[in-house]
């Protein structure tokens, strides 16, 4: 098993900044891939960004050029820097760990969450 456990969240407004992190632990050598997915209210859960243990990097289209992905893996860790953030971005963020990246990312464990709320 993995354990994720998620930090950073809180309450900015429209146009500043956070910094998620999501410190995994236990069988670490099960996944090879970290992933920030979100949800909010009445939305389906969907994938913000994912990256290999090589740091290849995957974003989805609305973060793009805002977010940026990154770990550090002497320390298991995960880190999403979020900027120029905008009030669509509030929602809950889930840390993920799992195989294959890309497309095909599977995820196999995840955080408990993490809220991000953004004020005009």
């Amino acid at each position: 098993q993995v354990q994720l456990v998620e930090s950073g969240g809180g309450l900015v407004q429209a146009g500043g900044s956070l910094r998620l992190s999501c410190a995994a632990s236990g069988s670490i050598f099960m996944v090879n891939v970290m992933a920030w997915y979100r949800q909010a209210p009445g939305k389906e859960r969907e994938l913000v960004a994912d990256i290999s243990n090589i740091g290849t990097t995957n974003y989805a289209d609305s973060v793009k050029g805002r977010f940026t992905i990154s770990r550090d893996n002497a320390k298991n860790t995960v880190y999403l820097q979020m900027d120029s953030l905008k009030l669509e971005d509030a929602a809950v963020y889930y840390c993920a760990a799992g195989t294959n990246f890309g497309v095909g990312f599977v995820p196999r464990f995840w955080g408990q969450g993490t809220q991000v709320t953004v004020s005009s």
